[in-house]
């Protein structure tokens, strides 16, 4: 360990060099301990997310299309195809559809995964997720079974488009 006392010759200037060593020593001492403890603290639970693919979506007359986007003071726009509904006549319209299928593929023990329509929900990219929460649930005590989002892949590498 060195110590300077000044200049030999008499000059009594201050000496104003701070000796950062133990400031970094310090820092590193706390990096260590927030890198070993920062683990222990967050805990998740373990879950296998599903690796997503696009599918082209088959589109069969009896779906619904939905598209949902916020109204920019706060509320929610659904509109069912090009009409604007509110959430009841969305519960109106979603459980005539269905009894609409019932009857027409002859009862509701004749209908299957093939013949029960989805719910397919378009949500604008600033939607609040209330709105779209909202539509589905609506969807889902109309009695959908299946609902599903439309979205749009981000295009494949080396693809332009014009």
């Amino acid at each position: 360990m060195a110590m300077s006392v000044g200049p030999a010759d008499g000059d009594e200037d201050a000496i104003s060099d701070i000796n950062v060593i133990p400031l970094a020593d310090t820092m590193l001492v706390m990096l260590i301990i927030f890198l070993v403890t920062v683990p222990v603290i967050l805990q998740t639970v373990p879950v296998k997310l599903p690796n997503v693919r696009y599918e082209a979506t088959t589109t069969k007359p009896e779906n619904v299309n939905l598209s949902v986007r916020g109204d920019g003071a706060g509320g929610c726009e659904v509109y069912w195809n090009l009409t604007k509904v509110n959430s009841d006549e969305l519960l109106e319209r979603g459980v005539k559809k269905l009894e609409d299928q019932i009857a027409k593929v002859g009862g509701a023990e004749n209908l299957t995964d093939e013949t029960m329509p989805e719910a397919h929900i378009r949500g604008d990219v600033t939607t609040p997720w209330k709105c779209v929460g909202g539509a589905i649930f609506a969807m889902q005590r109309a009695g959908f079974a299946r609902i599903g989002f439309i979205s749009e892949p981000p295009p494949q590498a080396g693809y332009r488009a014009n």
